[in-house]
C-alpha cells in the first residue's frame, strides 16, 4: 500500500507541473455532473417518476456511478493504459519488480478527474439519501457503507477485466473497454425501465446495475426484488477473481514489444 501510494503520489506531482490544465480538467469533470442533474430536473420536470422512481432515487444512482468512476480514474486509471503497455513493452519493467503486475499497471496514471467526481458523487449521494424517506438503523448503515464499497470493486474490477482484453487484441488502445464503459452508463437509470434481453446483461453478463440500481434499491426500500441488493458484495468477491484470473491468463499471452 505504501508503495502502491508513493507510484500515485508521484503521477500526481507530475500532474500538478500543469496547473491549467488541472484546474479546467476538474471543473470540467464538475460541469458534466451538473449537467446530468439539470438533465434529471428537466426530465422529472415533465414527468412524475420513471417507472415508479422518483428522482432523488436516480440522482442517488447517479451518484454512485460518478462515485466508483471516480475512485477508479484517481486511484486506478492505469488500468486504462493496459493495452498501451502491451503494445510498446513497458510490461517488460514490471515483470521484473518484486511487486505484482496488475499493481503496478494500475498505478501508472492518476486521472485528476476522478477528484471532482468522487466530490461531486458524494455530494450527489448524501443529498439523494436526505431527500428520501430512508429509516436509518445501525445495520442499514453500515449495509449502505459495505454496498457502496462493494459497488466500486464491481466497477473496477469489469474495468480490469475489460482492459485485459487487450492481451487477446493487437490495438494500442483500449477500443473494448470503452465500449463496455460506455454500456455502463445505461447504471444510471433504474433497471426496470429496459427489455428483459438489456436487464440481463446489465445485471448478469457485465453487472452494472449492482453498482447502482440494486444498492439504491435495498437502501430505499423500493422494488419487488430488493432483497437482490444484499448480494452486491457476492457479485463484487466474483466480479474481482474473475478480473484478476483475466489479467493473469491475459499475462502469459505477453510477447514484450512489437506485434
Amino acid at each position: 500500500m505504501r508503495i502502491y501510494l508513493r507510484l500515485l503520489g508521484a503521477h500526481l506531482r507530475a500532474l500538478l507541473e500543469y496547473e491549467a490544465d488541472f484546474w479546467i480538467l476538474a471543473v470540467a469533470t464538475v460541469l458534466m455532473q451538473v449537467v446530468n442533474v439539470v438533465f434529471l430536473a428537466a426530465l422529472f420536470a415533465k414527468i412524475p417518476s420513471l417507472n415508479g422512481w422518483t428522482f432523488w432515487a436516480v440522482v442517488l444512482m447517479f451518484g454512485a456511478v460518478a462515485l466508483a468512476e471516480g475512485v477508479g480514474s484517481l486511484f486506478f486509471e492505469g488500468m486504462w493504459r493496459i493495452a498501451w503497455q502491451i503494445n510498446m513493452g513497458e510490461l517488460d519493467y514490471f515483470l521484473v519488480r518484486p511487486y505484482p503486475v496488475v499493481l503496478q499497471s494500475s498505478s501508472a496514471e492518476i486521472g485528476i478527474n476522478g477528484l471532482s467526481n468522487i466530490v461531486v458523487g458524494g455530494i450527489m449521494i448524501g443529498t439523494a439519501l436526505a431527500h428520501s424517506e430512508v429509516t436509518w438503523t445501525p445495520w442499514r448503515a453500515v449495509a449502505g457503507l459495505l454496498l457502496l464499497v462493494s459497488a466500486i470493486v464491481i466497477k473496477l474490477a469489469i474495468n480490469l477485466a475489460t482492459n485485459a482484453a487487450s492481451f487477446w487484441l493487437s490495438s494500442p488502445s483500449p477500443y473494448f473497454a470503452f465500449a463496455v464503459h460506455t454500456i455502463g452508463d445505461l447504471a444510471r437509470f433504474p433497471l426496470s425501465i429496459y427489455p428483459a434481453a438489456l436487464k440481463a446483461v446489465l445485471g448478469i453478463v457485465l453487472p452494472f446495475a449492482f453498482v447502482s440500481f440494486f444498492p439504491a434499491a435495498y437502501l430505499l426500500d423500493e422494488g419487488t426484488n430488493r432483497w437482490i441488493g444484499l448480494l452486491t458484495p457476492v457479485v463484487a468477491v466474483y466480479c474481482a477473481v474473475i478480473a484478476l484470473a483475466v489479467f493473469k491468463r491475459g499475462l502469459r499471452r505477453y510477447e514484450s514489444a512489437g506485434n
